[in-house]
């Protein structure tokens, strides 16, 4: 689906994010990202329902290439990854929102593409709001065997408290999780694996082990798995 074409017009973007640019090499992107983008999202689908019915891979998990340079002083008009977000069936509202809510996510871009670079998978909730947040770490706290067991062999990355929140035992057996603000897994991926005849299998095996943590923090707000 991906190929060497897929990042070097993604690396090219970068360095023509102009929309005069980007009209000109359209038939670009349409065949080489948009296209396989699209393609992607459709054979993780049944992979997907096997893991969970409650969770989408659609055409509308696409993310717009277009940016919203609104309240930005980067005016740049695209976006130099393709990112995709597989979310809760029950989580309803703009992506702008959902992207808070339970999720498999998907991103790819070339290395050194700053924050958003490289091709990773982050699985688990991003910037929660305050009220699941609360609901995440009560349940940490009260079922600490299930969480630890929930992410067993994983690498749980994103922003933490520097102590652990008020109402929680500061010497709790789970102190660091209980700090956290984002309770996500990213795998990594290189650009090879992208562009393997397999790598939709690979993705697939990722979110699988990533299943436990989903199902974990669905439960602790309420959600279904």
């Amino acid at each position: 689906m991906f190929t060497s074409e897929t990042f070097a017009f993604l690396r090219e973007l970068r360095a023509n994010n102009r929309r005069e640019w980007f009209d000109e090499n359209r038939a670009r992107y349409e065949r080489h990202a948009k296209e396989p983008l699209l393609a992607f999202v459709r054979a993780v689908r049944p992979r997907l329902g096997e893991i969970s019915p409650h969770f989408a891979a659609e055409e509308g998990s696409v993310f717009r290439i277009h940016r919203d340079v609104r309240f930005s002083r980067d005016k740049s008009p695209y976006k130099t990854q393709l990112a995709a977000q597989f979310r809760h069936g029950q989580v309803g509202g703009p992506m702008s929102e959902a992207v808070h809510a339970p999720a498999f996510y998907f991103n790819l871009a070339p290395d050194g593409f700053g924050e958003m670079q490289g091709v990773f998978g982050g699985f688990g909730m991003w910037q929660p709001p305050n009220s699941a947040v609360e609901a995440i770490r009560t349940r940490i706290a009260e079922d600490t065997d299930e969480w630890r067991a929930a992410v067993q062999g994983l690498v749980l990355s994103g922003a933490s408290l520097k102590k652990v929140p008020a109402g929680f035992a500061p010497d709790h057996a789970c102190a660091d999780d209980l700090k956290r603000k984002d309770f996500i897994s990213v795998v990594p991926f290189s650009e090879a694996q992208a562009m393997a005849p397999d790598f939709v299998d690979q993705f697939a095996t990722a979110m699988r082990r990533a299943a436990p943590l989903q199902r974990f923090l669905c439960e602790a707000i309420g959600l279904p798995f």
